[in-house]
């Protein structure tokens, strides 16, 4: 049995982006050395200037208008000149298009930085550029590669996990962030694997349950249980009872349900054969040895009904490529897990005592990898 759905359209997407990324290289490798370390050097401006266009929410404002540099710079409450000047930035990158002089107005890219469409990245890009994430690279990184110690805990004197525990503000920002991630990895998770194969989902580390409801809405007789920190479920359920749309979400919410719970202690077992572990980007949060016991733990929940374990995580190829090699680095600086190769993620199951039956290949950046318990672990 396999639970891959629509194979040739998702390997395509894979041999498209290997391509893509093998042509992005092409410029690059003409670039003259020197010149091309002053970009790398200096690519943090570009960043910041994305920051601050997304601080001040200049695209939402914009809408689908197109304002000059005055009229903009006085609907965010800015210097005209200056913001200007950041603009013409932008629209050199691509964000922002200047149809005339001085008048600016969104594009395909800008568009995605809007708060009010959805498929929004804007609380993504926030997050990565904020103090408590910007300052561990500009401030920690080298004490962090010499010592092995998360960036991130050098600076604030707090693991990520344990800062957002102490930190509520930060918390919501991090939740928002990840809840975008959506917008980047598409739906792919909920067309490309077959999920009807099942009767139930449990979402471990699941927050405000955004996949759960995304697979809920393709299946109609699924049901799904999210599991998470007694917050977070406190928020989500917050959350849903004040966004619901009764004409479209309702009937997806309600056949979801939380629970507060712990991937290392406190996981529901199954109670079918039917009920299936999700856990999307949870283990790559975590080194080995850390993650081998969520693994366990997650694997002994499952095991008394046979149920499946789905693993929704980045694969890194062996010659990793820019993109997965600086999610790698993301997880360096504020964790200590990693992103991970096939081998890899095949030894971590391994001593999980776990198997990989099968990898579902999906059009986005992640792969589903479909794990049952070894019979004697």
């Amino acid at each position: 049995m396999t639970y891959q759905r629509r194979r040739l359209a998702a390997r395509a997407f894979e041999r498209v982006a290997r391509f893509v990324t093998r042509l992005q290289a092409w410029p690059q490798a003409l670039t003259p050395p020197a010149f091309r370390l002053l970009q790398i050097g200096s690519a943090f401006w570009q960043s910041r200037a994305l920051y601050v266009a997304a601080k001040m929410d200049i695209a939402t404002m914009l809408g689908q208008r197109t304002l000059s540099a005055t009229e903009l710079a006085e609907a965010v409450h800015a210097h005209p000149d200056s913001l200007y000047r950041l603009m013409r930035l932008l629209v050199a990158m691509d964000v922002f298009d200047e149809p005339s002089p001085r008048n600016f107005r969104n594009n395909k890219l800008s568009a995605a930085l809007r708060s009010d469409r959805p498929g929004s990245v804007r609380a993504m890009a926030l997050m990565h550029n904020s103090p408590e994430m910007s300052e561990p690279w500009f401030t920690q990184l080298e004490a962090g590669i010499r010592s092995g110690t998360p960036p991130f805990q050098l600076a604030h004197g707090q693991t990520l996990f344990d800062y957002m525990d102490t930190h509520a503000d930060f918390d919501a920002q991090f939740g928002a962030a990840m809840d975008s991630v959506e917008a980047l990895a598409g739906d792919s998770f909920a067309t490309e694997f077959d999920w009807s194969a099942f009767d139930r989902v449990i979402d471990v580390g699941g927050s405000k349950g955004a996949k759960s409801l995304a697979i809920l809405k393709r299946n109609k007789r699924l049901t799904a249980l999210v599991v998470d920190r007694a917050q977070i479920v406190e928020q989500a359920e917050r959350y849903w009872r004040e966004h619901a749309d009764a004409g479209t979400l309702q009937p997806a919410l309600s056949r979801l349900s939380f629970v507060a719970g712990d991937v290392f202690t406190n996981i529901p077992a199954a109670e079918s054969s039917r009920d299936v572990y999700l856990l999307s980007a949870v283990l790559h949060c975590f080194d080995d040895v850390t993650a081998q016991r969520a693994l366990r733990n997650v694997a002994r929940a499952a095991a008394s009904a046979g149920a499946t374990i789905a693993v929704l995580e980045l694969v890194m190829p062996d010659c990793a490529d820019i993109a997965s090699a600086s999610f790698d680095m993301q997880m360096l600086m504020g964790t200590r897990g990693r992103e991970r190769t096939r081998n890899e993620w095949d030894a971590l199951f391994a001593m999980s005592g776990v198997q990989r039956e099968e990898t579902v290949y999906l059009m986005s950046f992640g792969k589903i990898m479909v794990l049952r318990p070894m019979a004697d672990s």
